[in-house]
């Protein structure tokens, strides 16, 4: 199916593995010229760059913490004037760190929401400037189903994802006249390092308990990312697209 990508050029934070390695995959293949960014991992960030050159795509990795606000803005100043432009940012970097409420850490609790929530504003917000003077551009929010549930032990990763729609939503209002579409992909249990650690009464838990059995892979929330970025999707904004299982309707 051609999305009317090619072309275009993006930019997915945390691309190096799971969700994020699915999702510059998937822009790859539709025409996207992607960019991922990683925190740590270079061994991992490289890998993804070979498969995306190995399925024919054209991939670049910067390492940067999101949770830094200047870090955001040279990356994408690097993208514009090296590539031409950015037209998709996924701001799919992201931490889970859990605890019961009583005895969670402020320092986790800072972690949290820099890194899931003023990360992703701080890439919105820059790559919202060449966006606006190209008066295109795609941009992707990955939240999750606990952000719209809640989840016993996540109070802090829940409130942080939960914040990410209604920055969305808010972004969506104000970039709108531009055509700069700004949505919400909100996964449930992926089978992705995060969710690895399950032990196995959760696991059938979940398989009982989501209607469509079991947890997804990140190649289906991929490709909802990859619509969402596509000319297909162009008269949504301001929307959250569960990929769930049902677990959460």
């Amino acid at each position: 199916m051609d999305l009317g990508l090619t072309g275009k050029t993006a930019l997915v934070t945390g691309g190096s593995r799971g969700i994020g390695r699915a999702t510059a995959l998937a822009l790859a293949q539709a025409g996207v010229q992607v960019n991922i960014s990683y925190s740590s991992n270079e061994a991992a960030a490289q890998e993804t760059v070979a498969m995306v050159e190995a399925a024919g795509g054209r991939c670049f990795a910067t390492k940067f913490d999101v949770a830094d606000a200047e870090a955001n803005k040279e990356a994408v100043e690097k993208i514009v004037k090296e590539q031409g432009g950015l037209h998709i940012l996924v701001a799919n970097a992201g931490v889970a760190l859990d605890g019961l409420l009583m005895r969670f850490k402020d320092e986790d609790l800072d972690k949290t929401f820099k890194t899931n929530v003023f990360g992703a504003f701080y890439g919105a917000r820059a790559a919202s400037r060449p966006m606006m003077k190209a008066r295109f551009g795609r941009i992707i929010f990955m939240s999750s189903v606990v952000g719209e549930m809640g989840n016993v032990g996540q109070t802090a990763y829940a409130g942080s994802k939960a914040a990410l729609i209604g920055m969305a939503k808010s972004m969506a209002k104000e970039l709108a006249s531009r055509n700069i579409t700004v949505n919400v992909v909100a996964p449930g249990f992926i089978e992705t390092d995060m969710t690895s650690g399950m032990n196995e009464d959760m696991k059938k838990y979940l398989s009982d308990n989501i209607p469509l059995g079991g947890v997804g892979k990140p190649e289906q929330v991929a490709d909802a990312v990859a619509f969402l970025a596509s000319e297909r999707a162009a008269y949504i904004t301001g929307h959250v697209l569960d990929v769930n299982g049902g677990l959460y309707m």
